[in-house]
């Protein structure tokens, strides 16, 4: 089918009114489409950053025995830790800043008791409650009731220059010696609970049960890892899936049950290639879909020979950087 252009049903009732669109961006101008979806509005925060774990480096091919992935990778050395999908919080111990440096509107009595020392964390609800988290997080009026749903998931020390098998040990004390003005634990402060795993086999069950109750996936930092700000080899994350974005350039009408809704959208990577999405959308989101120029977040496993993302899907619209 042709690249359309497609306007919202409540305007839109008549198929031949979808439009074609068959612009071509260069790969710079399709990185820049992809940047300018999100302005820069504060200087980003020092924080580390993780690398990808390739699932498929897990497969016995790679690995000489039940430990240790050729000479490169050796679970023993790593804290292991579930992936939450919530919102990154960098605490400087004056206020909360996103990943790219912006406040984060969080009611006073949210962190009216936490230290003075530095944190590196993330706010979290539960898993999938990640769309009603940045509603909540992302609010400049910030809702105190809805707060109460929130805790902040507390996993490095970022002035802290011990390897992180201590700094994990001292972020567990200091977290317990917190109290309210009630002389009580502050139960939305809490330390992301690691574990060291003996081998590959029990790293895949668990990377599986996450995923089977609608995890993210694992963190594997390495024992005697620095804080270092940056992406770095000795922070790893490991999904079963992939995630990427993607700029939304047309759409497709539905056919059948979705006959005069969005039946799949058209999108462009930031290296400019064009491929269309359409799963992963509800009946709302096809009937009113995201906007043509919206960045999207999607999920894919691996890639065709052609080098397009395998059963790609819709995950969510990111409205903003730290969405």
């Amino acid at each position: 089918m042709p690249l359309l252009q497609y306007q919202p049903l409540s305007h839109c009732h008549d198929s031949s009114k979808f439009q074609r669109l068959n612009k071509h961006l260069s790969p710079i101008a399709a990185l820049i489409t992809l940047s300018i979806s999100f302005p820069i509005t504060a200087a980003q925060s020092p924080l580390m950053l993780a690398k990808s774990l390739p699932n498929d480096r897990l497969n016995p091919a790679y690995y000489s025995d039940d430990n240790q992935i050729h000479d490169t990778f050796t679970v023993a050395d790593y804290l292991v830790s579930e992936k939450l999908d919530g919102i990154r919080a960098y605490w400087n111990g004056q206020q909360l800043l996103t990943k790219t440096g912006n406040i984060i509107h969080a009611p006073s009595w949210f962190y009216a008791n936490f230290p003075a020392t530095p944190l590196d964390g993330e706010l979290w609800i539960e898993r999938g409650q990640f769309q009603a988290l940045t509603r909540i997080v992302l609010d400049s009026e910030p809702n105190n009731e809805a707060w109460r749903s929130v805790n902040y998931m507390v996993f490095d020390l970022p002035h802290n220059n011990a390897p992180f098998s201590d700094r994990y040990q001292q972020l567990q004390t200091l977290i317990q010696q917190q109290r309210d003005q009630n002389n009580q634990p502050l139960n939305h402060l809490q330390w992301v609970e690691h574990k060291s795993l003996d081998n590959l086999a029990i790293l895949e069950q668990w990377l599986d049960i996450v995923s089977s109750h609608n995890g993210e996936g694992l963190m594997l930092h390495h024992k005697s890892n620095n804080y270092t700000a940056g992406r770095t080899e000795h922070l790893l994350k490991l999904k079963n899936h992939q995630d990427a974005e993607a700029v939304i350039i047309g759409y497709e009408e539905g056919n059948g049950k979705y006959q005069g809704m969005m039946g799949s959208v058209w999108v462009r990577t930031a290296t400019n290639d064009t491929f269309k999405i359409g799963s992963g959308f509800n009946d709302q989101q096809r009937q009113v879909p995201p906007a043509i120029g919206s960045t999207i977040q999607y999920r894919y496993n691996g890639y065709t020979n052609n080098g397009i993302p395998r059963f790609a899907r819709f995950i969510r619209v990111r409205n903003n950087p730290d969405s």
